[in-house]
């Protein structure tokens, strides 16, 4: 997904109060830091967010979050159940890409006992548990096309049958869907029906990674600064090397690899809290990438020689994990199970 993407946010224009309520719902803090909901920022593509989060979450349409990895498509989401009248429903939240094709449709509509191998009794599905509130589905694209028509006919009758069941089951949930690839493109690369794009897309929403939020990175780094000296009792400041960085870096992971950087740098200092540089962008110099080739050191341990290999892949296909899986010859699982292994090691590592 790129910022040029033609699949964009539609224009924000008055409408019954939502701006009122925008701003009785925004608050700053003392750095001068706007936060509505769960989410915080300053820019002007985070306020035109606000507004379109406040104008939607009145309503019950369905809502598409399109943004990188990184960039608070599950808080926005989160925040749209907040802001909206079933907010003391349930908030179910499931990434499509980590389930096993073959259990998809049991996980989302349930099954019954028997209805396969391990089936040892009945199950209620995410449809069922989210009645009255919202479903979160992440990760949309990376669900195969052949398992979409299930969800289009749910979405479309709020109706479903259990996996082996004969009983119609029925759901009164407002579906939130999230991707990180641009689903026009995901429907002409067959990852994305047509039909479920257009009925998930009701209103779609561009989450703007953290390049585009000019003045944001500064002002989220005070406030994570400001959270850990609260939570710690310090009172630790970011020196001048940190205030460069903050500027001339470009995250490429967003908001989580900003948060978790303040919070690495904030553990190894005394007093004055230094962003040397982020360990991915260090990382960056121990493999050379040319075209659809990879150069990795000699020597290079061998877990991190398939590290590198794995998120080289998955840049090289545009964040495609299917593609990326396709090309490594492995299936769709492993690899999200080692993305998944990848990021709670950073957690880690940074915090």
């Amino acid at each position: 997904m790129t910022a040029s993407s033609d699949y964009d946010t539609p224009a924000t224009a008055p409408d019954n109060g939502a701006s009122q309520r925008l701003e009785k719902s925004l608050t700053r803090n003392a750095a001068g830091l706007e936060s509505y909901g769960l989410l915080y920022g300053s820019s002007q593509v985070m306020l035109e967010l606000y507004a379109q989060i406040e104008r939607v979450a009145a309503t019950d349409a369905a809502v598409l979050i399109v943004g990188e990895s990184g960039t608070g498509k599950e808080l926005i989401a989160r925040t749209i159940h907040d802001r909206s009248a079933r907010k003391d429903g349930p908030f179910v939240a499931v990434n499509c890409g980590a389930i096993p094709d073959s259990l998809i449709e049991a996980e989302l509509f349930g099954h019954e006992r028997g209805s396969f191998t391990g089936a040892v009794q009945g199950r209620a599905g995410y449809f069922e548990h989210a009645n009255g509130g919202t479903l979160f589905l992440d990760e949309i694209t990376e669900m195969m096309p052949v398992r979409q028509v299930k969800l289009l006919r749910a979405l479309e009758t709020g109706t479903f049958y259990r996996v082996g069941g004969s009983e119609l089951q029925r759901s009164d949930v407002r579906v939130v869907a999230a991707t990180n690839r641009d689903p026009l493109l995901a429907v002409k690369e067959n990852g994305l029906r047509e039909d479920l794009m257009y009925r998930l897309a009701v209103f779609p929403l561009r989450a703007p990674p953290l390049r585009e939020r000019e003045g944001d990175r500064e002002l989220l780094a005070q406030h994570f600064l400001a959270e850990l000296n609260a939570q710690e009792g310090t009172n630790k400041a970011f020196g001048k090397r940190a205030k460069e960085t903050l500027r001339t870096y470009s995250w490429p992971g967003n908001v989580r690899e900003l948060k978790n950087s303040v919070y690495r740098a904030f553990i190894l200092a005394e007093k004055t809290v230094e962003i040397e540089h982020p360990r991915l962008a260090a990382r960056s110099k121990k493999a050379v990438t040319q075209g659809d080739a990879m150069s990795i050191w000699v020597g290079t341990p061998l877990a991190e020689a398939q590290r590198q290999i794995i998120l080289g892949t998955l840049k090289f296909c545009g964040g495609d994990k299917r593609r990326a899986a396709k090309a490594l010859g492995v299936s769709l699982k492993t690899l999200y199970n080692r993305l998944g292994a990848y990021e709670d090691e950073d957690d880690s590592t940074d915090g």
